[in-house]
């Protein structure tokens, strides 16, 4: 049975890939920005009545950070300037956490999210193998003759290919938009299913991903395949996880004792396609966290931050972003949000064998959002996927396998009962 929850949630997340734009004065609109708009109120109501579960810290946290977000940039732009921005802001952070929060409240509310995210991965593949090997964007010339969208970028092609843009602004958005669902496609619709079932929708979603040649996305997918590699192979460890956790810790310490660089320092290097990439990103980190620290209250909104000349104007690490722009404290929030979602998640009990499955999905997909971050922007469809995924996993906070357990049982009593045929005259 399809619910109300069901639709609302497919009909935003194909908004998300219509890559329409909608110029209403300075304001510029797209399909799941009006969705966004329309809905903010209602969701805003509904969970200040308790719709949504019980307000939790990351709520409250994310609350906090919007607000803050935009009194920084009144006080730095004016209100006349912030109107629109701070209203667009508001409405793609809270509104998408919220409109999960709201719509995504049991097991099924979630695998029909995740199904929903495969199947338009799947129809966009085709179109990607496309643009990738015939050099055409395919889907931004298409639409861009009927409606305003976005321009297509003439990207340098790398191996021999062309970087697929898709139906974003630009390849890093389509390569981390398919690749976050990799975690979630092999644990949440391939649970139950046999091995090779879950592989191949596992190397679909992976092979649509990598189609955008960038190292962002390329790092998010290959730490969530390393992470369900851990996880197959030590699966009848109990404490694998633990272990795993252990050893990261392990060698960050050891990293910071003997390496004569930082850890993000060879991360970054590690992750970059080339060493002028890598150089790029370490100059990014030192001369953006210098910029949060010459302007740590209020950060410096929307203008120019102090770096090179020859330094290009964008931040290319997502975490990075709103402590320049709205000071440390925002950035602290924004690390609070992300964490309480997801350490509550990973220590819940009581969980049955499907939803825990689930649960492992989350937050392997959500590890490597995490990950990519530090490497990349996100913007627009991927900033706004990342809150609404943040959303999502509230519900698994609300679940008790007893509960679950008893539902299960009734609905094969009641099937059973359905089944046993009425004796007739």
């Amino acid at each position: 049975m399809i619910t109300s929850r069901a639709w609302i949630v497919t009909l935003f997340l194909i908004a998300v890939f219509v890559p329409i734009i909608i110029q209403a004065g300075t304001l510029r609109l797209s399909p799941y920005r009006l969705m966004l708009l329309i809905t903010l109120v209602p969701c805003l109501f509904l969970w200040l009545r308790g719709r949504a579960g019980r307000i939790r810290g990351p709520d409250v946290a994310l609350l906090v950070m919007c607000i803050w977000s935009i009194v920084s940039f009144v006080l730095i732009h004016g209100v006349a300037r912030t109107v629109e921005g701070g209203g667009i802001l508001f409405a793609e952070t809270m509104g998408a956490y919220l409109l999960a929060r709201i719509m995504i409240r049991s097991e099924a509310d979630f695998y029909n999210l995740v199904r929903t995210l495969f199947w338009i991965v799947l129809a966009l593949m085709p179109l990607a193998a496309y643009e990738a090997f015939l050099g055409r964007a395919i889907i931004l010339e298409t639409v861009g003759k009927v409606f305003t969208s976005y321009e297509v970028n003439n990207p340098e092609l790398r191996w021999g290919l062309r970087r697929v843009q898709g139906p974003f602004e630009h390849p890093i958005l389509f390569g981390v938009f398919c690749g976050s669902i990799v975690g979630l496609v092999y644990y949440v619709l391939g649970f139950g299913q046999r091995f090779y079932r879950r592989v191949l929708k596992l190397a679909l979603v992976t092979g649509t991903a990598m189609l955008s040649l960038s190292s962002g996305p390329l790092t998010s997918v290959g730490a969530q395949l390393a992470l369900i590699g851990w996880d197959i192979g030590l699966g009848r460890f109990k404490a694998r996880w633990k272990l795993l956790a252990a050893m990261f810790f392990s060698a960050i310490l050891v990293i910071e004792i003997v390496a004569n660089r930082s850890v993000a320092q060879i991360l970054i290097s590690f992750v970059a396609f080339n060493p002028s990439t890598a150089f790029n990103r370490l100059r990014i980190w030192d001369y953006g966290s210098a910029s949060v620290l010459n302007n740590p209250v209020i950060g410096i909104g929307f203008n120019e931050w102090e770096r090179p000349a020859w330094m290009v104007g964008s931040i290319d690490m997502f975490w990075l972003v709103p402590a320049v722009r709205n000071g440390l404290f925002v950035g602290i929030l924004l690390q609070i949000v992300f964490f309480s979602v997801i350490l509550p998640v990973i220590f819940k009990k009581g969980l049955d064998e499907r939803v825990a499955s689930y649960r492992t999905g989350y937050i392997i997909s959500l590890l490597g959002l995490y990950i990519a971050g530090w490497t990349v922007h996100y913007w627009d469809a991927v900033y706004v996927l990342l809150f609404f995924l943040l959303g999502s996993g509230a519900w698994f906070l609300d679940m008790d396998k007893k509960i679950v357990v008893d539902v299960r049982a009734r609905r094969r009593s009641q099937n059973r009962l359905e089944q046993v045929p009425v004796a007739t005259n």
